[in-house]
């Protein structure tokens, strides 16, 4: 099974996608980030799936429980680089993507990471 790499920028994490996830792949991603955020202190996830040209259900209610469980680790999480045919299916789906905060880019995406620590009054 492919693993997604999971890289750490200052109290940042960030996961690049760059093939079609398959349901063992997404979970083993779920599992994986979950545990280097506790390991880690990490306070802010980046995913970017620029590369994804096609999403479905599962994957969408993948991001959205990423995006649940980083919170109640304390880390705010931000997907980058949908793509606007990706961005149309979830909404035809009917998912409620509660909670993910989006960017378009991946500098846009730090930046509102960022933002989101400053306005939490944090201190390295």
């Amino acid at each position: 099974m492919y693993r997604i790499p999971i890289l750490q920028m200052g109290r940042s994490l960030l996961v690049t996608i760059q093939v079609d996830l398959e349901d063992q792949t997404a979970m083993a991603l779920q599992e994986d980030l979950c545990e280097k955020i506790a390991r880690t202190g990490a306070n802010g996830v980046l995913i970017d799936i620029s590369a994804l040209e096609i999403v479905d259900s599962f994957v969408g209610r993948m991001l959205s429980a990423i995006s649940s469980i980083g919170r109640i680790l304390d880390a705010q999480t931000v997907v980058v680089g949908m793509q606007p045919a990706v961005a149309i299916t979830l909404v035809e789906l009917g998912l409620s993507m509660d909670g993910v905060k989006t960017a378009l880019n991946v500098r846009r995406g730090l930046a509102l990471l960022e933002a989101a620590e400053e306005g939490a009054g944090r201190v390295d």
